[in-house]
């Protein structure tokens, strides 16, 4: 292990960090908010640290996988350690574990939130929290790989961040695919800024709600959340770039290349959309037999919902906690399956749930046909033995902290169904859940130590549980 390349990636991590606070401070300037100050200093001290760290390492060695997974998790802990100072200096917590939650939340895109009134916070704050999720959405590493000439070529730091079990490079160089992947995202953030403006949300709420929902996130500028607006219009331009921000970034880099055919000769994105649909009729009709007395009611609040929680974006325009059990077990269902790899979305991912499926059924086609020779197949592309091990691996793993998690959850005195959901919404880096974490409730009731715990399950989602337990083994730190 290599600890000077660490600390010098690492460094410029921080100084990266520490200059994209010039944005809010730039709001706070623009509506002279006293939280300039907090910014200021917040800054300085990220920005010093980063260049101490330089200062007393070496970048002029090749990344290898092993320091490409310690820098990855060790840069998201500092990245969300530094962003909560902002908090804690404005006042906003007093409490630096809430503080820390609140930015781990914001920068693994989960949403989740110990902040009561959004309402009683400055612009800047605001704008903060959503920074970090857009930033956090394609991922701080995939940005300083587009950015920092050194990293250009590290597959290591690329593997690590990037969602999915299989890593499609759009271009040659991985330089190259980081830059196409931030300019595709940034070209469907400003699309739907534009719209969410002209449709009579204010600049700065379509700016906070964009980067909250191409990132996944779901952080508001409302307490309500896109309640309230009681728009349906602004509900539905947030639902088609929900789906948008659920689906593989490559797939739209072919549409916007000419290719709109790829997007239906993918297997993902067509159980993708099998499943949105599925999930939408169901809950539509179970609304309407049991809560709702007209369909347009029923569909609209299920087609919300449905993409807000599979994309793992965590929005809300009702409090879906009283549904009937049948529709509130399909949303709990679709917090684990997430959105599409290659996505901002978290979760399991739609491919890995698609190749488990058809694993299955190759399964149960050898136990009648013993002595067929099969393989695994997504599409025309066979699935190698490796990636096949890698996903089950995966599921396993991902079952295996949630039950853990959810059991130690339930210790502190939460309820089953709380503590479930509390587990299952911030390992899939959704943020609201059923029960205590409702879509109106907050995650101040949890303890200290079960703060710690969910913040712990967020930066597992965000990375997909290897980088982070692979980094903790014993194993990885021996020469």
């Amino acid at each position: 292990m290599r600890l000077k390349i660490i600390f010098n990636i690492l460094g410029k991590l921080l100084i990266f960090a520490g200059l994209a606070m010039l944005l809010p401070l730039a709001v706070a300037l623009f509506y002279r908010e006293v939280d300039a100050l907090s910014f200021l200093v917040s800054m300085g001290l990220t920005i010093s640290v980063g260049k101490i760290m330089q200062k007393f390492s070496c970048s002029q060695q090749e990344i290898r996988h092993r320091e490409g997974f310690a820098i990855v998790t060790l840069g998201w802990i500092l990245i969300s350690l530094f962003g909560a100072i902002p908090f804690m200096l404005s006042g906003v917590f007093d409490n630096f574990v809430n503080a820390f939650f609140e930015s781990v939340s914001g920068f693994t895109t989960t949403g989740a939130t110990v902040i009561l009134s959004l309402e009683s916070l400055s612009h800047s704050i605001l704008f903060w929290r959503s920074l970090s999720h857009w930033l956090g959405g394609m991922g701080i590493i995939v940005m300083s790989i587009a950015i920092l000439p050194e990293l250009a070529g590290s597959m290591q730091l690329f593997k690590a961040e990037v969602p999915g079990p299989v890593n499609d490079r759009l271009r040659p160089r991985i330089k190259e695919t980081a830059k196409t992947l931030w300019v595709i995202y940034i070209l469907l953030t400003i699309a739907q800024i534009f719209f969410l403006f002209l449709n009579d949300m204010s600049l700065f709420d379509a700016i906070l709600h964009s980067f909250g929902t191409m990132s996944t996130g779901g952080f508001s500028s409302r307490t309500l959340s896109v309640r309230a607006y009681d728009s349906l219009i602004i509900e539905a331009i947030m639902v088609f770039f929900m789906f948008l921000a659920g689906t593989n970034f490559t797939l739209h880099y072919q549409v916007l290349q000419g290719n709109i055919k790829a997007l239906f000769n993918n297997k993902e994105f067509r159980f993708y959309l099998f499943l949105v649909s599925t999930a939408i009729l169901l809950i539509t009709v179970n609304l309407r037999l049991q809560v709702y007395k007209g369909w347009l009611q029923s569909i609209r609040y299920a087609a919300f919902q449905t993409l807000s929680i599979m994309s793992t974006a965590g929005f809300a325009t009702v409090d879906y906690d009283i549904w009937p059990p049948f529709a509130r077990g399909i949303l709990l269902v679709l917090m684990f399956i997430g959105g599409c790899a290659g996505s901002t979305a978290g979760g399991i991912k739609i491919i890995r749930i698609y190749a488990l499926m058809k694993k299955g059924f190759q399964e149960l086609y050898k136990l009648i046909h013993p002595r067929a020779v099969t393989s695994l197949k997504i599409g025309n592309r066979a699935v190698s033995e490796e990636v096949s091990t890698s996903i089950l691996g995966f599921f396993f793993l991902y079952i295996i902290v949630f039950v853990v998690a959810a059991i130690t959850l339930t210790s502190f005195g939460i309820d089953l169904i709380s503590s479930i959901s509390a587990v299952a919404a911030t390992l899939g880096n959704i943020g609201p859940g059923l029960g205590l974490i409702g879509p109106l409730n907050t995650y101040v009731p949890l303890p200290t130590v079960g703060k710690l715990l969910l913040s712990f399950c967020m930066l597992l989602g965000r990375l997909e549980i290897y980088t982070v337990l692979v980094f903790m083994l014993a194993g990885f730190w021996r020469r």
